[in-house]
C-alpha cells in the first residue's frame, strides 16, 4: 500500500506535511522518534513544515492508529509506527536510545499473574531502564 492508500484509509488527506512525516517513519533509521527528533529531520531536508505541525499531524496520526505513542523516563512523548504487534521496550538511561524486544515467557507469565488476581488485561507496556551496552562498555572502561 502507497503512502497516500495509507493515509486515505485512515481517513485523512494526504497533505505535503503529513506524507513527509509518515515517510520519516517509514524509511529513517530510527524507529522511536519525539516531535523535536521528527522537525529536526525534516530542518534537514529543508522542509518548511514548523514544529506546531508536526505535533499536529503526530495527535493525527496516533488518533488513526498509524503511530504509537509512549511515555518513557521524564514524560517526554516518543512514537513509532503503529506495526500491529505487541513489543516492549530498553531504554537507555544515559544516551536515550530505545531498543524493541518480545519474550514470549515473560508475555505469558503476565497473562498468568492477571489471571490469578481475577484481572482481564486489555492492553500492557513494559519498560526497562537501564545502560545500553554502548554506555555500558564505556561505564566499565571508566571503573
Amino acid at each position: 500500500m502507497s503512502t497516500i492508500d495509507e493515509l486515505k484509509s485512515t481517513g485523512l488527506k494526504a497533505t505535503l506535511p503529513r506524507l513527509k512525516v509518515l515517510e520519516i517513519f517509514q524509511k529513517g533509521k530510527q524507529r522511536h522518534m519525539s516531535a523535536e527528533d521528527v522537525f529536526r529531520v525534516l530542518l534537514d531536508e529543508h522542509s518548511d513544515v514548523g514544529l506546531a505541525t508536526v505535533y499536529r499531524v503526530l495527535t493525527q496520526f496516533e488518533q488513526a492508529g498509524i503511530l504509537i505513542r509512549s511515555n518513557f523516563e521524564g514524560g517526554k512523548a516518543i512514537y513509532e509506527l503503529n506495526e500491529g504487534h505487541h513489543h516492549d521496550h530498553f531504554i537507555c538511561t544515559k544516551c536515550g536510545k530505545v531498543e524493541e524486544f518480545y519474550d514470549e515467557q515473560i508475555e505469558t507469565r503476565q497473562k498468568a499473574i492477571a489471571k490469578e488476581k481475577g484481572w482481564l488485561l486489555q492492553e500492557h507496556t513494559m519498560s526497562l531502564y537501564g545502560l545500553c551496552a554502548d554506555c555500558a562498555k564505556g561505564a566499565q572502561l571508566q571503573r
